[in-house]
């Protein structure tokens, strides 16, 4: 097989321009560093972490869908107004605390540093979560005016955080 003359010198230009890169090319193998061990558990966790995020902002979109048909999204509720800050405050924490897990695993995954007590109570947070979610997805199928895609857009919530714990406990268990 021939080798086209312009590829064989651009292959070599970095051979004449740098002497060091072919003493480096002709290394052999073992002098070479390994790569990091590759942690699918946390790319899982990641990926579901995102989509069940995703899917909570869509559960909210699709409370206040209603607006864009001029009609109202209004509950009522049985929060006392000057009560309403605290109930606001607490749904920020439920937000951010999937996005502080999720920059954690990050950590966790690319440092060599003492992350396993992380993995355990990443597993604990992943637990709260779903039960939280399945009280939420019980709660949404007992109001008299329940909304089936609202329903069961909670039941996929309920489904990534089975997912998302099944996950969390084979990192747990991977050492």
């Amino acid at each position: 097989m021939m080798r086209d003359p312009l590829i064989a010198s651009i292959h070599s230009a970095p051979l004449r321009l740098c002497p060091e890169w072919s003493a480096f090319r002709q290394r052999s193998p073992s002098t070479v560093a390994p790569a990091a061990p590759p942690q699918p558990h946390a790319q899982r966790l990641q990926v579901l972490w995102l989509a069940w995020f995703l899917a909570l902002l869509f559960h909210t979109e699709l409370g206040l869908m209603p607006l864009f048909h001029g009609l109202s999204p209004q509950i009522e509720s049985q929060v006392d107004p000057a009560r309403l800050p605290v109930v606001f405050w607490a749904m920020l924490l439920y937000f951010l605390v999937p996005l502080v897990a999720l920059l954690l695993i990050s950590y966790a995954a690319t440092s060599s540093g003492p992350w396993r007590r992380w993995r355990w109570f990443h597993l604990g947070l992943g637990i709260v979560y779903s039960l939280t979610n399945i009280g939420h997805m019980v709660v949404d199928i007992l109001i008299p005016d329940s909304r089936s895609d609202q329903v069961t857009l909670m039941a996929v919530m309920v489904v990534i955080g089975l997912l998302i714990n099944l996950e969390s406990w084979r990192w747990c268990d991977a050492g």
